[in-house]
């Protein structure tokens, strides 16, 4: 099972009775942005008790085209990783 965006905004909704549904979708919308201008920057976002999203640079490495088997360079570039917390770990792994 996936959950999207609206069910997350629909969660906040049906957790928070003093927000409107407009509320909840802007709280969470602030959030996403606020993640997303975190790691936009290069800084690392820290949740405790859920992980913590790393932003790494990673280097110009030697690739292949697998269909051509044709040798190309891959360019530098940054990628976000994720390491949970030992406490979601945990829970996870008692399922």
């Amino acid at each position: 099972m996936t959950i999207t965006k609206a069910d997350l905004v629909q969660q906040v909704f049906k957790n928070h009775g003093d927000l409107t549904k407009s509320q909840a979708t802007d709280a969470v919308e602030a959030f996403l942005r606020l993640s997303k201008d975190t790691l936009i920057t290069g800084s690392d976002l820290l949740l405790s008790g859920f992980g913590k999203f790393n932003v790494r640079d990673k280097n110009p490495r030697r690739g292949r085209n697998p269909q051509s088997g044709e040798d190309l360079m891959l360019n530098a570039r940054r990628v976000v990783t994720f390491k949970p917390s030992g406490i979601l770990r945990d829970k996870v792994n008692e399922v």
